[in-house]
């Protein structure tokens, strides 16, 4: 079931064009903990993690990522304006995860600078921030204000991909061979 979700709602990450994902997966009140650990372990080896942000008795979001990134992205110094001007440690990765998961936990409005932990430019974050409506100019994966032809160029890419990833599930590519390694190395193409 929780392969089955990853593959379907976070294909761009696994196959390194994306920084993250995130998704929410009806549970049912099963506790899933021990199969993100398990696929953790699997996952770790080639540059990825998957956590928990929010549970309840019925679903629970996940957050599917890649740390190395992750750091590229959050010390970016427009993003780093926007997490600092949010009340988030700057320059500490893992502590900024630990923050949007308390405010995932306690808060009622959903923390919009989450765009910055799945890799959307923070100039189209930013603007979400402040005024969602205004200035769109095209809607995939996320809002996009600034550059539509690359954002529309990116939201093709990442269909395309998740598209590929779906057909290899079909053929009974196990999930292991879905993910490409990318540390070390930025975004690569994906494998399919």
């Amino acid at each position: 079931m929780l392969e089955k979700a990853i593959v379907e709602h976070c294909a761009p990450t696994l196959a390194g064009l994306k920084t993250g994902n995130i998704f929410s997966l009806k549970t049912c009140g099963k506790d899933l903990t021990p199969e993100i650990r398990a696929l953790n372990t699997i996952l770790v080896k080639r540059g990825l993690r998957l956590i928990p942000l929010r549970r309840t008795q019925e679903s629970i979001l996940i957050y599917l990522y890649r740390p190395e990134d992750l750091c590229s992205d959050l010390v970016f110094p427009d993003a780093e304006r926007i997490l600092e001007e949010k009340g988030y440690p700057c320059g500490k990765p893992g502590f900024c995860i630990v923050e949007l998961i308390r405010r995932l936990v306690t808060e009622s409005a959903f923390p919009h600078e989450i765009g910055l932990f799945l890799g959307y430019p923070p100039s189209d974050v930013r603007q979400f921030i402040n005024s969602p409506w205004d200035g769109v100019k095209c809607v995939g994966c996320w809002k996009a204000y600034g550059n539509e032809a690359e954002a529309v160029k990116t939201f093709d890419r990442f269909r395309k991909c998740t598209e590929s990833y779906r057909r290899a599930v079909r053929r009974g590519v196990p999930l292991e061979k879905l993910i490409v390694d990318t540390r070390n190395s930025r975004r690569m193409e994906a494998p399919l």
